[in-house]
């Protein structure tokens, strides 16, 4: 409006030029919005970086509204599948200006100089280690050039470069990295983790006649040695399903257990001194002996068997059965054998992913 004022009184066009007035009135340059992520058909990497681009090269020197579009692009990195990769993070924290937010003292330094700025590669930095996603000595250059060596995203790269490395190679049960997508083999993970308690666990694949299924079944042989000593006038309880979690992704598996023996336990008061035993007089001192339990043994039952399925029917569990038996354990035709089977699981909805996990 002001220009336009100016103009009709003829005062200022011919000083300025007409390339420079129409340079002034232009609108401003529009930011990319988080729609346009929603927007794209084709999710992948390439776009995704591409959207990138296309923000740096509208505003190269300011590039106005990049806390905005950090905020959600973080938003929609699961969308396209780019929420483990190191490089896309990179390029989100390239997007801010170099040089502009590094504090020039220290009460700048100490009250967060740019706070919204800071925060928000705080946040991204976050996001990156909830995925499990271990910067690397690029990024901390990145953050160096941005906000220098005393701002509080260093801070917390310094942190996770700490920490993330002891906790990377601490979990006794590795899993691969990335997780295999198809079911089958993250079954046969969470199977082989779930009976790693005992290292003589055979793990054996069936193919269930009543469905066209898979059966992944653990028996360790003091499992078939327990099941050979059972009471066939004692019932035996197929119960599941059972939740085991492999990073993000959940396997559901299924027991085969029978009801624990109630051990006596001698509880015995070493500073009673009422009955001394000595045995240099003769007397010699009461010994009573008891077997160990095996780890299968437990206090609320003994684990004489686990199974994941591909359907985790009551059907496909028969035929899990049925199998068993032929494998070394024909007492399983002689007891009776009652599915104790649970409801399925309530849908779950989660808010970042909006994904649903139906019901089995």
């Amino acid at each position: 409006m002001f220009f336009n004022r100016l103009v009709r009184n003829n005062s200022v066009l011919p000083k300025m030029g007409l390339p420079l007035y129409r340079t002034l009135c232009e609108k401003p340059t529009q930011v990319v919005t988080y729609r346009s992520f929603e927007e794209i058909e084709t999710k992948n990497k390439n776009t995704y970086l591409d959207m990138i681009h296309i923000f740096i090269n509208r505003d190269n020197v300011y590039r106005r509204g990049h806390v905005e579009f950090i905020y959600s692009a973080l938003k929609n990195m699961e969308q396209f599948g780019v929420h483990k990769d190191i490089e896309v993070y990179k390029a989100l924290i390239d997007v801010l200006p170099k040089g502009k937010f590094i504090p020039r003292n220290m009460f700048q330094v100490e009250f967060m100089h740019y706070p919204k700025q800071q925060q928000c590669i705080i946040d991204l930095l976050e996001q990156m280690e909830d995925n499990g996603v271990m910067p690397d000595y690029d990024m901390e250059d990145l953050l160096k050039n941005i906000f220098g060596n005393r701002g509080f995203p260093l801070r917390k790269y310094w942190r996770m470069m700490y920490w993330m490395p002891k906790f990377k190679n601490a979990s006794p049960w590795p899993l691969p990295n990335p997780l295999p997508e198809g079911v089958y083999e993250l079954a046969k993970c969470a199977i082989e983790r779930i009976s790693s308690v005992d290292i003589q666990t055979q793990i054996t694949t069936y193919q269930s006649r009543e469905e066209d299924t898979w059966i992944i079944s653990a028996q360790a042989p003091i499992q078939k040695d327990l099941l050979k000593r059972h009471d066939v006038t004692e019932p035996l309880y197929v119960e599941g399903p059972f939740r085991v979690w492999l990073k993000n992704q959940q396997v559901t598996y299924f027991t085969l257990r029978k009801n624990s023996k109630l051990v006596t336990t001698i509880n015995e008061d070493l500073d009673d001194v009422s009955d001394i035993k000595i045995p240099l007089f003769g007397i010699k001192p009461i010994k009573k002996l008891t077997v160990v339990p095996s780890v299968h043994e437990q206090e609320d039952g003994t684990i004489l068997g686990l199974c994941a399925t591909g359907t985790s029917t009551k059907d496909s569990l028969v035929s899990w059965i049925r199998n068993l038996e032929k494998d070394g354990n024909p007492v399983l035709g002689e007891v009776p054998i009652v599915f104790t089977l649970r409801s399925g699981s309530k849908e779950i909805v989660t808010l970042d992913s909006t994904k649903q996990i139906e019901n089995k």
